[in-house]
């Protein structure tokens, strides 16, 4: 099984080499570790070096972070990834969903990112929340990598699935979207292409419901732990009335042709 987004450079995870040897025991093959922000790429950089088999590293500025970043992580991004041959690029993207946005600086930060990812037609992650009409007109005017993107945890309707297919997308669904509260969103992954579907725990957020738990961090538990990807599979087959073999043997397709292939 393979995670394409997870966070395991995040500060609040204490001991992450425990964290992936327990990856590793329950079966995940390779994860896709986004950073966020200057601060914290280094880090990914540090553990996609120290854990080449397991973790792809991708190095973005997340929408939330632009207002407090400067032009100076524009040449910094460019150095890292000239120099990483097996780099992802994002967490990046848009978002109207936090109070006041600035959406000039999101809109400059995100046309940067997909530049870089057209050069080096290199794996773009995106987050999108509460800004679907302003991506699908970014989408229209601009290009973007041949290869495709992903539309990480995607939260967007069925409606706009046929549109962002056309274009290259693939959709990461993750735990969370198991929860009653989301089962909305759930059927909308059952719309979605099953050559277009990737999987995600986007650890340490995006717990699942209890049910779902695999694995649990001690002293906290309110953390996603990036072993329940297994689970998190088991019950989205599940829902979309998969076998199971089937299923998993998909998404590892899917993950390596779209991260994997260069």
């Amino acid at each position: 099984m393979n995670d394409a987004h997870l966070h395991l450079q995040d500060e609040r995870f204490k001991d992450t080499e425990s964290l992936i040897a327990e990856m590793l025991e329950s079966g995940v093959k390779r994860c896709v570790v986004n950073g966020t922000h200057p601060d914290d790429w280094d880090r990914v950089q540090e553990l996609s070096t120290k854990h080449p088999d397991l973790i792809l590293p991708s190095y973005g500025l997340h929408p939330w972070q632009t207002p407090a970043a400067d032009d100076n992580w524009k040449s910094k991004l460019k150095e890292l990834v000239k120099d990483s041959p097996q780099h992802c690029i994002g967490e990046c993207g848009l978002d109207r969903w936090i109070e006041n946005p600035d959406k000039a600086a999101q809109e400059d930060a995100f046309l940067f990112q997909l530049e870089l990812a057209n050069k080096y037609n290199a794996p773009l992650s995106i987050h999108i929340l509460k800004a679907w009409g302003w991506f699908t007109d970014l989408l229209r005017t601009h290009s973007f990598p041949k290869r495709g993107f992903l539309l990480h945890s995607y939260n967007g309707s069925a409606e706009l699935i046929d549109e962002l297919v056309k274009h290259g997308a693939y959709f990461s669904f993750s735990g969370h979207f198991l929860h009653d509260k989301k089962a909305k969103q759930l059927d909308v992954f059952k719309r979605i292409p099953l050559n277009r579907l990737l999987l995600e725990t986007d650890a340490p957020d995006m717990l699942p419901p209890v049910s779902v738990v695999s694995h649990k961090i001690q002293d906290t538990p309110q953390l996603n732990h990036p072993a329940n990807i297994h689970s998190i599979a088991e019950h989205l087959a599940k829902h979309l009335k998969i076998e199971f073999d089937k299923f998993s043997s998909l998404l590892d397709s899917n993950f390596n042709h779209f991260f994997l292939t260069r």
